[in-house]
């Protein structure tokens, strides 16, 4: 079922690029938006997949009794990752490299900011391990 859901995925950009590039030379703001909108619609097929995935970890994380805390953390963090990959990627189709630039520099301080508690956790464990 999942290669089937792939190909379509696949299939719905390859006709997307393809109407895109055509539309690009006559319309090139009608041409960013259709690619925004074919982001969002693949997005939309794979957000089902994401929640299974989330429903999973949380599952283990209950059964080794580790801090929700943390998966909540981590969670943010690789949502962020995504959603900054996704907006430089538009600023980049826009032409705007530099702007695109600006977002992944904002996504990764705000990834170390969401870190700080998970890495003071870990220095924390060593400091107890240590003699």
């Amino acid at each position: 079922m999942m290669e089937v859901e792939m190909l379509q995925i696949i299939g719905l950009g390859i006709v997307a690029t393809i109407i895109i590039l055509v539309i690009k030379a006559q319309r090139p703001e009608i041409a960013l938006q259709a690619s925004i909108i074919t982001g969002i619609i693949i997005f939309m097929l794979i957000a089902g997949k994401l929640s299974a995935i989330i429903g999973l970890l949380t599952s283990y994380a209950g059964k080794v009794n580790i801090d929700m805390s943390y998966l909540t953390i981590l969670l943010k963090i690789i949502g962020i990752a995504y959603i900054t990959e996704f907006g430089a990627e538009i600023c980049k189709d826009a032409g705007e490299a530099s702007i695109a630039s600006k977002i992944e520099l904002a996504g990764k301080v705000v990834i170390m900011v969401l870190a700080v508690p998970i890495i003071t956790s870990v220095l924390e464990l060593i400091i107890n391990i240590m003699p």
